[in-house]
């Protein structure tokens, strides 16, 4: 049988990607943006470029919208010359789009509304880079009813690694609330490396070297490892990765946790230091460049003469720094899962191989899980050390005047486990009654 014809929404970073991949696989794909250059990429690429929503709809039996937000998806999709009047009977719609699950949820309900009930809808969100998207082998979590995913699983899995689609039950908005705990980690941990690189510029540390110390330590994350190649480059303009971007997703995270009543504390201190960002106008920079907050010098090139020992214990405060956020940032996306009732073994598959991964996760979110599931109840004292670790850390960054928006934050929530000095007590903070 002959391949189906696709239409496809949105060639951006990751838009493009995923879109050519499916060109390479022999599919035909028509794409729209609102970007010429990106139209003459993808016909570059093999591809059939429009500059109409409806022509690009117009007898496509599967279409994929990956625009960057809601207030764009829905003019694109309902709009009177839009994607959802041009679609033919019994079409399978793909939102892969990062959205709050209400709006994921809405659309369903247009849909309804316009008198296109006939259309199967798939919230199928995605993660994995610009990279992974033009390889076919990203982490896609989705959300619908049977009969929608018998529909479309297939072309799920065409963009996905063979083992990461992950179908989460709930219906629509559950594969988009998954997004979300997955990008708690993901919001905190893009934060986390300029601040880890920019303390460590406060110490006279190069970035290079941090970076080779960092990669094989319990500070690591991928995040860490993925935004360093353009951190030490100072690869920024305009970069893979606009702050605008992990902004959208921290304020959906944040509004989320506020409308629930969870308290997502790194993650509102992380969206505070991205506003930052955006009043020094950085929004369209790579979300890598944020280390400039804390250092306008480039991180490769600061220059000591530490001897040996004050240099390695210099390092290890950096990596202690990371290490601590890494865990409380494990802490609160697993606890705001299980506020949001996600499936907690769901998220950890799925967590430990993308982009929220970190060895941090990988090392306490297992446990942490069986704690909230009431298989474990945690008597160990295990965080001492990681709060002694860290708060070294920030008492030598204060001593340098050195601000550690999200150091500080992960040190006020780990001493709040007292005496106790255990992961459930850590949970317990996030814990809603």
């Amino acid at each position: 049988m002959s391949k189906p014809s696709i239409g496809f929404c949105g060639l951006g970073a990751m838009g493009m990607g995923m879109a050519t991949h499916l060109v390479k696989q022999g599919y035909s794909v028509t794409g729209f943006d609102v970007y010429q250059p990106s139209l003459d990429r993808f016909k570059a690429a093999g591809g059939t470029p429009s500059t109409s929503l409806a022509e690009s709809a117009k007898d496509k039996p599967f279409y994929i919208v990956m625009v960057a937000s809601a207030m764009q998806a829905q003019p694109a999709l309902f709009d009177k010359d839009g994607i959802v009047n041009a679609l033919p009977k019994g079409a399978t719609l793909l939102l892969c789009s990062t959205v709050p699950s209400a709006y994921a949820k809405s659309v369903e309900k247009d849909l309804g509304e316009a008198g296109r009930g006939d259309i199967f809808f798939i919230d199928a969100p995605v993660s994995g880079g610009a990279g992974r998207a033009a390889d076919g082998t990203l982490s896609i979590m989705a959300g619908a009813s049977d009969a929608a995913m018998e529909k479309g699983k297939w072309l799920l899995e065409e963009m996905s690694a063979s083992s990461k689609l992950f179908i989460v039950a709930g219906g629509v908005g559950a594969g988009s609330n998954m997004k979300m705990v997955h990008q708690v980690l993901a919001a905190i941990q893009i934060l986390s490396l300029s601040e880890a690189y920019g303390f460590a510029a406060r110490l006279g540390l190069n970035g290079k070297e941090v970076y080779n110390k960092v990669i094989e330590s319990t500070g690591w994350s991928w995040m860490f490892e993925n935004r360093s190649q353009r951190t030490l480059k100072e690869d920024y303009f305009p970069g893979a990765s606009a702050v605008t971007i992990i902004l959208k997703d921290t304020g959906i995270i944040t509004s989320m946790s506020r409308s629930v009543g969870f308290p997502a504390t790194l993650c509102a201190i992380a969206e505070q230091v991205y506003f930052s960002a955006l009043d020094r106008g950085w929004g369209a920079n790579d979300d890598a460049g944020l280390v400039r907050l804390w250092s306008s010098e480039p991180v490769t090139s600061i220059q000591n003469s530490l001897p040996a020992e004050d240099k390695e214990a210099k390092l290890q405060l950096v990596v202690d720094l990371l290490t601590g956020i890494h865990l409380v940032s494990a802490a609160e996306s697993i606890s705001l899962a299980k506020h949001v009732g996600i499936p907690l073994p769901q998220l950890y598959e799925l967590a430990c191989d993308a982009a929220g991964g970190s060895a941090m996760f990988r090392d306490a979110g297992e446990k942490m899980i069986t704690i909230l599931e009431g298989k474990d109840n945690d008597s160990g004292r295990i965080l001492g050390e990681y709060v002694k670790k860290l708060r070294t850390a920030v008492d030598e960054a204060q001593a340098i005047k050195c601000p550690l928006y999200l150091g500080t934050g992960a040190l006020n929530l780990l001493l709040q486990t007292g005496s106790d000095s255990s992961l459930a007590s850590l949970l317990k903070y996030y814990s809603v009654r």
